[in-house]
């Protein structure tokens, strides 16, 4: 049996790692985070921000909410707040869906 390198989770990701996942600016980050209260970055002494998990979770709701479903961040705010829990389910639904899309299109061309 080969050997597997074991998967190593990052507990804090800096600013720059998160905007480089969502490939947006640092300044949308920091944006979002005042506008967001469900966005809380831990600080250093030195003041950086290290995201954890949750907040870049809490980030992929708000990016499909605001940048592929066009929503205005009134908006955004208003159904993360009414209903944030319908709100991550249907977004768990869509990734799910689009992981089983790309499946798919690899299925496909591996034919």
């Amino acid at each position: 049996m080969p050997y597997k390198e074991p998967k190593i989770e990052k507990l804090y990701y800096s600013i720059g790692e998160v905007a480089k996942i969502f490939n947006v600016n640092t300044s949308l980050i920091r944006f979002w985070e005042k506008e967001f209260d469900i966005i809380k970055p831990h600080k250093n002494k030195k003041g950086n921000r290290l995201f954890t998990q949750k907040d870049i979770d809490n980030f992929h709701l708000i990016y499909h909410l605001v940048k592929e479903r066009g929503m205005t961040l009134k908006g955004a705010k208003k159904k993360l707040k009414e209903n944030k829990e319908e709100t991550e389910n249907n977004f768990e639904v869509v990734k799910r869906l689009q992981e089983i899309r790309q499946t798919l299109i690899e299925i496909k061309e591996n034919i």
